[in-house]
């Protein structure tokens, strides 16, 4: 199956279906960056931030509920929002970040992967050191913390969470479709694709 797109394997299942900044010294535990993380408070929570080259980036999933919108935690389970941060669908997504961040452009995760040195070992160096399924973790040499929170679909399934992880862009590929990154617990790279706007996928917040 081809794993260079959103919209192959998520639509391929659907049709298999039926159709105050802060510093703090905090090592990804086994992993290589032991760098200070900021910290930034959103919605009663407290998230880690990441220098990247010239980014800083939420170095975990965000775990909002706006309240308004489209988004849930896997298997609509608390525990899972707690481990792997809330699932959104694009409109929400371009809306839950705090003021001052906002969900990445596909140009500024196109940035992200050039900082780590290239798409090609980026789901390696950016996949934390674990919660990766058959020990598909990465070395997390930047601090992102990459998990895998999988996705979900109109209808309310969800797949995949501890096999892959999907992060929304704000920048639409069509009326229908917008851009993304995906990463495996089997693989190295981190993929660019697209997916449905409906699909829930995790969101990353950059600092404006």
């Amino acid at each position: 199956m081809n794993k260079t797109k959103f919209i192959s394997l998520t639509a391929g299942l659907a049709l298999a279906m039926a159709f105050t900044l802060s510093c703090s010294t905090d090592p990804d535990s086994g992993g290589g960056y032991t760098v200070s993380y900021g910290s930034v408070s959103h919605g009663g929570k407290t998230y880690k931030t990441v220098k990247i080259g010239t980014q800083t980036w939420f170095a975990e999933n965000l775990n909002y509920d706006p309240g308004t919108g489209n988004s849930a935690c896997y298997n609509n389970q608390a525990s899972n929002c707690a481990t792997y941060g809330r699932l959104y669908d694009w409109s929400t997504a371009l809306a839950a970040c705090p003021s001052g961040w906002h969900l990445p452009s596909d140009a500024e995760w196109d940035a992200l992967m050039t900082a780590v040195g290239g798409s090609g070992t980026a789901g390696t160096k950016l996949k934390a050191t674990s919660g990766w399924n058959n020990n598909g973790n990465g070395t997390n040499d930047y601090g992102f913390s990459a998990l895998p929170g999988g996705y979900g679909l109109s209808d309310g399934s969800f797949y995949d969470v501890g096999s892959d992880g999907n992060w929304w862009s704000a920048t639409e590929s069509s009326s229908n479709d917008a851009y993304g990154r995906r990463m495996f617990y089997d693989l190295e790279y981190a993929y660019w694709g697209y997916g449905n706007k409906s699909y829930l996928f995790s969101v990353r917040c950059l600092q404006d």
